[in-house]
């Protein structure tokens, strides 16, 4: 069978099962379908995951993110450190509540935000620190934590890749054992466990998350039957009682869902061990069967031998869709943006990030896949770094 003839093989899709799909039905013919007893359910489910911490549900991950830096008092004139490498939602929020955004480069093996180059960019004006967990890789947790109370910061953790990653044996955004602050996950399509759009943010205290609530939802307390008070300016992020019931299915399937990417993930390095393309200068993932879950499978290119033979990283994307195989990207660098050039921000600043943003690429890994699929990927990219 030639490649053309393959089924084409996309770089995610979703698990959802016929369960899921009744339950959603159930949903719809209760009457009651935008926020109500499911969310409230579905809450429940994630608080207990998360070792009795405080967690509310939102429409996406990107409001997830505004609140929490709202439910830290951060604002105007403020400083919030963060990595780069990210879906720009990361850093556009820091700007929608008038702070910041102060870019540190990245390490390059774990391609997250290097701490090592954290205090430095730590000014009086600096109030918070935002890690992402590309991939769901976390960083170093206790560090992070460290230099956060060492210079009384508040941490904001960009966990939206990383339901279900460890650390220290517990999941991350729970605090069991793991130092923790505001933790922001995210239920888009793509992620490990989906609610379609969704997101959810683990707080330390009650009084956080009512404040999280109030602003999820204009601002609004209800007391009684007929009483409304808003006495906090608030916007409109609440998540439906359909995608929370497709959250609570989801929710009970992800230790399946990510060991069977962290299965695909291991047969992804045995099938590149088998070739001479690390040899050729491509950069595979961390290979962490701990505290990761491989929410993507990640490489990096040979940018610089690409360019002399004139080639790019959508060349091979191409070729990779001529063998009806699909790539993404993730992430191109924040400051390469016109918003972030205009604003001053110079991608050279973060050299490690500006290169890894160029020649990142993201290979398929979903629990769907077969070893077969992976194979097929493996040989793929060979092909496709032929010339190379």
């Amino acid at each position: 069978m030639t490649p053309q003839n393959h089924v084409f093989l996309p770089f995610t899709k979703p698990s959802i099962d016929e369960a899921t799909i009744a339950a959603v039905g159930d949903v719809l013919r209760s009457g009651w379908i935008t926020t109500g007893p499911k969310c409230t359910e579905f809450e429940k489910i994630l608080s207990e995951y998360f070792g009795g911490r405080p967690v509310r549900c939102f429409s996406n991950g990107t409001a997830t993110m505004e609140v929490a830096l709202r439910v830290a008092g951060i604002g105007r004139g403020d400083e919030v450190i963060t990595t780069p490498i990210s879906w720009v939602s990361t850093s556009n929020v820091i700007l929608g509540v008038g702070a910041k955004p102060v870019f540190v480069d990245v390490d390059p093996l774990t391609r997250n935000l290097d701490l090592n180059l954290v205090e430095a960019a730590i000014t009086p004006q600096t109030k918070a620190i935002m890690p992402v967990y590309l991939s769901g890789l976390p960083v170093d947790i206790d560090r992070l934590y460290q230099i956060a109370h060492q210079h009384h910061l508040r941490v904001i953790e960009d966990a939206a890749q990383a339901l279900g990653s460890m650390w220290r044996g517990d999941p991350i955004g729970s605090s069991r054992n793991i130092p923790s602050d505001l933790v922001s996950f995210s239920f888009q399509a793509n992620k490990n466990v989906t609610t379609i759009e969704g997101g959810c943010l683990v707080m330390s205290t009650e009084a956080e998350a009512i404040l999280a609530q109030k602003l999820r939802l204009q601002g609004v307390t209800r007391t009684g039957l007929d009483h409304i008070e808003v006495d906090v300016l608030g916007g409109k992020s609440n998540l439906t009682d359909i995608n929370a019931v497709i959250g609570i299915h989801q929710i009970q399937q992800l230790p399946h869902f990510n060991n069977q990417r962290k299965e695909l993930a291991k047969h992804y390095f045995k099938c590149f061990e088998k070739t001479n393309l690390v040899k050729g200068g491509l950069e595979l993932p961390i290979p962490d069967f701990i505290n990761s879950n491989w929410h993507m499978f990640q490489v990096v290119l040979p940018i610089e031998k690409l360019k002399r033979l004139g080639m790019s990283r959508s060349t091979i994307m191409q070729k990779l869709k001529d063998m009806n195989i699909g790539t993404g990207v993730h992430y191109p660098l924040i400051t390469q943006f016109k918003l972030y050039k205009d604003l001053g921000y110079l991608p050279a600043h973060t050299p490690i990030a500006q290169r890894i943003g160029e020649s990142i690429l993201t290979l398929p890994l979903f629990p769907l896949m077969s070893n077969n699929d992976v194979e097929r990927v493996v040989l793929g990219l060979e092909t496709a770094l032929l010339e190379v």
